[in-house]
């Protein structure tokens, strides 16, 4: 990782504001082996260009362009309304955050609900976007897209357990699996996703017990997100660990820093010292030669005069 040292304390930290050149690009085979070698693999949504560089600089593994940014970047109550106009363009700057990151573009709604709409729709994420994969919703419903998508090359994943494309057939943002018979489903539409050559899978809102069962039936990789420590990687938010995005907090969600507090503190002193007077001082302005000053203020009064 690039890395620049501090001249005052001595110490070394990320490179700011450069791309992580020396960083490799998880690949497809990396994430399908840490199902054997135990490495978990660590996700993260990011909507735009600063969360991405933020994620390549600490060394996420996977950045993932989730419709969730229809909430968090767009002010919409739910990730319905993100379009794959709104999803091409935050993917096209999270890659030019995150160069070297394995860039993952969730499918938004509506996107995949025929084959001939999701290779379209797909094939947008890959070459306008330069995603190295794609990610849809839906198990054994959705297996023909979903193979489909393989067949035609390109890398999918899919996501299960709380869909957000169907919450409203859900009645709302509710646990799934919590009954042996709902569990067997999610059992089933993991085993779909499997055999249609999906490279992983998302759990999302599954009992911790569930998820990690489910998990040990498969040989691809799970990806958790409130679905507990079973599964062999984890993906939070960015906006939501962060404390950037603060109108709810899911219960799956740690923050781990408090981002919007630390805006605000900063923004409100800025409007203090702008009112009193103390901002901008003489550090932060520009400087004039004394003479062309003079020179200058002479030529003011001489117009006055005239």
């Amino acid at each position: 990782m690039a890395t620049s040292t501090d001249s005052k304390s001595g110490t070394t930290a990320p490179a700011a504001n450069k791309p992580d050149a020396e960083r490799k690009k998880r690949t497809i085979t990396e994430i399908r082996e840490s199902k054997k070698t135990g490495e978990k693999m660590v996700y993260m949504s990011v909507p735009d260009y600063t969360s991405a560089k933020w994620a390549e600089l600490a060394g996420i593994d996977v950045a993932v362009v989730g419709d969730s940014l229809a909430m968090v970047a767009h002010g919409h109550a739910s990730t319905i309304p993100a379009t794959m106009d709104m999803m091409v363009m935050h993917a096209q700057a999270v890659r030019r955050g995150a160069p070297n990151t394995f860039s993952l573009g969730c499918m938004p709604y509506q996107s995949y609900h025929t084959v001939e709409r999701a290779l379209t729709n797909a094939t947008r994420f890959m070459q306008e976007a330069l995603c190295d994969a794609v990610k849809p919703q839906g198990g054994k419903s959705q297996a023909h897209i979903l193979r489909a998508l393989v067949d035609a090359g390109i890398p999918t994943a899919s996501h299960i357990g709380l869909t957000p494309h169907t919450i409203a057939m859900f009645g709302g943002f509710k646990i799934q699996g919590r009954t042996a018979d709902a569990a067997m489903k999610i059992l089933e539409d993991a085993l779909a996703i499997e055999d249609a050559g999906c490279f992983m899978l998302e759990f999302e809102a599954v009992p911790a017990k569930i998820a990690r069962l489910i998990s040990e039936q498969l040989t691809i990789p799970t990806i958790g997100i409130g679905a507990g420590v079973g599964c062999d990687g984890q993906i939070l938010l960015c906006y939501d660990l962060l404390g950037v995005f603060t109108d709810f907090k899911p219960k799956f969600t740690k923050r781990y820093t408090k981002l919007t507090e630390v805006a605000v503190a900063g923004i409100t002193q800025y409007i203090r010292e702008v009112k009193d007077g103390s901002f901008p001082d003489d550090e932060h302005s520009y400087s004039v030669n004394e003479a062309e000053y003079e020179k200058f203020a002479a030529m003011v009064a001489k117009r006055k005069q005239m």
